[in-house]
């Protein structure tokens, strides 16, 4: 009873929004974006790094009202970041692979 218990709690933290990881940058390298950004009209694919993501991974358009909703809306949540900046690399590239065939998936839109 009790490991079923911690497996539930657990599984809750992984949906606990948490603070970005300064200097991570995963969620603007792993997924693809269909719509529009600032300097990449096309979106990006997915692997590809943001063009407005600086050389110490952090999001040039943080807080301005040109960061696109989609990034505004993406929370930083442990199921998506793991414990560490590899861990999101990972994980979000297994999310995009997952969601790739699915119509309207494997990009944020």
């Amino acid at each position: 009873m009790l490991e079923k218990e911690i497996s539930a709690s657990m599984d809750d933290a992984r949906h606990i929004q948490m603070t970005c990881r300064p200097g991570c940058g995963a969620c603007c390298i792993a997924p693809s974006l269909s719509s529009p950004l600032p300097g990449m009209p096309e979106g990006k694919p997915a692997g590809a790094r943001c063009i407005q993501l600086s050389k110490d991974n952090r999001c040039m358009l943080y807080g301005m009202p040109e960061r696109p909703a989609v990034c505004v809306s993406f929370p930083a949540m442990a199921a998506h970041c793991g414990s560490d900046r590899n861990e999101a690399l990972a994980g979000l590239a297994e999310l995009e692979r997952m969601t790739a065939h699915i119509p309207g998936g494997g990009g944020r839109t």
